[in-house]
């Protein structure tokens, strides 16, 4: 089964443009590097929670929104290779000004056990 790389972050809601254009370059970096998939999700209707949230997950901000974002893999092995020549990659070298606070973003990545499609 493939395998997957989870991230939720915030981002100032002023800086989605600089935010996709960051994306796509990373996108295309990782579709060279063996990912299946990137997806990028833009909160549209992201509820505050009272006991926990993604919003209260990456501290959001009144002036930002929650991104939920994952990349589809072949295996771990495809992913782990991938992402050590995604950060040795010189275009992420030079997209040194992120467009959210890195401390924030919360990932992980997950062996898939159910794809239904």
């Amino acid at each position: 089964m493939s395998y997957v790389d989870g991230f939720v972050i915030a981002v100032p809601t002023a800086r989605k443009d600089t935010y996709l254009h960051h994306a796509t370059v990373a996108a295309e970096i990782f579709k060279e590097v063996g990912a299946l998939e990137i997806v990028e999700c833009w909160g549209d209707d992201v509820p505050e929670g009272k006991v926990t949230s993604f919003p209260m997950a990456v501290k959001r901000k009144e002036d930002e929104t929650v991104v939920f974002s994952w990349i589809t893999w072949p295996s771990k092995a495809v992913r782990d290779e991938g992402m050590k020549k995604f950060m040795d990659d010189p275009r992420m070298k030079e997209m040194k000004d992120m467009p959210f606070d890195g401390q924030r973003m919360i990932f992980g990545g997950f062996q898939v056990i159910l794809e239904k499609k």
